[in-house]
């Protein structure tokens, strides 16, 4: 029995003491886009979005890696006036993610609303102001039956006694709320940029599954801080079948810091069947709550376009990996998206 790790993990889980909470992350963030920023809800020129992305951490390491998962949809409404079509409109949808710890089966399941009024800024409908906002309900539970504990020894090898350890309820919920703000500037087979940031979790939940309303000071302090994001990417065409894409992505949350730096590529196979590739590389600096600055993880994305679907791999190398005691612990991530009547000339929200 794995006790010592089935005891981290635990710790991780339950009480939380000193620890700072922080939210998953995707690499191809642009591939789940309503998890990046709410103002992102029906940022496209179609009717309607789905769209799909895994990803599992420790892969080489564990038995059952780290996983996380999303399944969004979202569509776009255009706004009927009394005389006339308005170039304004709205985006409307539901997303929901699930992260899973291996070794105790603890999990945090998501469900959010999203909503978002994109304000026309021209009459080409490819200059926008979005304005966006979720209500989600957030689940934590943990399976205590895949636990051992030290009074739960027998003697002879086994840990089959019962236990004396008092533990919480092993589930709880509470409520979520985050807003965002975008910009977009994409004519047709020109120069477009995107900017947008976002604030998660205004109302900073406890986490602890001590935590009781009525006794705050027995669950401690561990809430889930407030996440600040912040992004700014572009697209310059390279010739008729090639286009750049520079981008940047920055995090906060509590005493943690991220950022994503890189450029993809799009290169167009066919335009009769919308067939296209992507390579992409990035870098990713993080900072811990010791304030320490390091190079996390050197990333490379591969993506295909086929008939409106979208599809994307990408793996995060972990620099730590080159310390042989931490061997194995990077990422991979896979994204499906299908983009429904869909016009490929207009971009308002880049791809993966």
């Amino acid at each position: 029995m794995h006790f010592k790790k089935y005891a981290l993990c635990l710790v991780f889980a339950c009480t939380g003491a000193a620890l700072y909470s922080q939210d998953q992350h995707f690499t191809q963030f642009y591939a789940s886009p309503t998890t990046l920023n709410p103002a992102l809800t029906g940022a496209y020129t179609g009717k309607y979005r789905l769209s799909f992305i895994y990803r599992d951490q420790w892969r080489n390491v564990l038995d059952n890696p780290y996983a996380t998962f999303s399944a969004a949809t979202d569509f776009r409404f255009r706004i009927k006036s009394y005389r006339s079509v308005s170039r304004d409109a709205v985006g409307a949808g539901v997303l929901f993610y699930s992260d899973r710890v291996p070794g105790v089966d603890f999990s945090t399941n998501q469900i959010y609303l999203s909503g978002a009024y994109h304000k026309a800024l021209n009459k080409n409908d490819d200059h926008f102001l979005s304005l966006g906002a979720q209500f989600g309900i957030l689940q934590r539970n943990v399976n205590y039956g895949s636990l051992s504990f030290n009074d739960q020894f027998d003697g002879t090898g086994s840990y089959t006694d019962p236990t004396n350890e008092v533990l919480p309820e092993n589930n709880f919920s509470f409520a979520d709320y985050n807003v965002g703000l975008a910009y977009a500037y994409a004519p047709e087979r020109k120069a477009g940029i995107f900017i947008g940031a976002a604030m998660y979790h205004i109302s900073e939940p406890q986490l602890s599954f001590f935590y009781n309303d009525e006794e705050p000071e027995l669950g401690g302090n561990n809430k889930l801080h407030r996440k600040y994001t912040a992004y700014v990417s572009g697209i310059v065409p390279l010739g008729n079948s090639v286009q750049f894409s520079p981008r940047a992505l920055v995090y906060a949350q509590g005493p943690h810091f991220a950022a994503n730096a890189g450029a993809n590529f799009r290169f167009l196979v066919s335009d009769i069947s919308g067939t296209a590739l992507h390579l992409g590389a990035w870098v990713r600096p993080v900072k811990n709550e010791q304030d320490k600055i390091f190079m996390d993880a050197i990333v490379g994305m591969f993506g295909l376009e086929f008939n409106r679907f979208l599809i994307g791999v990408s793996y995060d190398a972990n620099l730590t990996d080159l310390n042989l005691l931490k061997q194995g612990q990077g990422a991979l991530e896979i994204s499906v998206a299908y983009l429904g009547e869909y016009d490929d000339d207009l971009v308002l929200c880049p791809q993966f």
